[in-house]
């Protein structure tokens, strides 16, 4: 199993930045792929973004492309997540998620272990 750890959430006013940053822990060595998921009041949780942790190949929604980048610290087992140009929509809880069966991009949240989310507000 793999522990995640999120930190970096908060509230921002929009046009302003945040960097969300996700710890693993435990059996990382199986690691395939790591990224981000949102879920706002309301809605069904969506894929925001994600990193394969070997070749750092990356995958983003449209709504975030251009404003969000994700990246990864591999002596850390971190990944973050930098947020610019943040804008009232993306107000939602932001939770990591890792996978071990070689699922990325959209199709990352199959069968993988998930942080337990950080509060992202942005303020109009």
């Amino acid at each position: 199993q793999v522990q995640l750890v999120e930190s970096g959430g908060g509230l921002v006013q929009a046009g302003g930045s945040l960097r969300l940053s996700c710890a693993a822990s435990g059996r990382t060595f199986s690691t395939s792929a790591m990224g981000w998921f949102r879920q706002a009041p309301g809605k069904e949780r969506e894929f925001v973004a994600a990193i394969t942790w070997y070749g750092g190949s990356t995958y983003y929604t449209d709504s975030v492309k251009g404003r969000f980048t994700i990246s990864r610290e591999s002596a850390k087992n971190t990944v973050y997540l930098q947020m610019n140009s943040l804008k009232p929509e993306d107000t939602a809880v932001y939770t990591c998620a890792a996978n071990h069966q070689g699922y990325t991009g959209r199709a990352l949240g199959m069968n993988a272990n998930w942080g337990q989310g950080t509060q992202v507000t942005v303020s109009s």
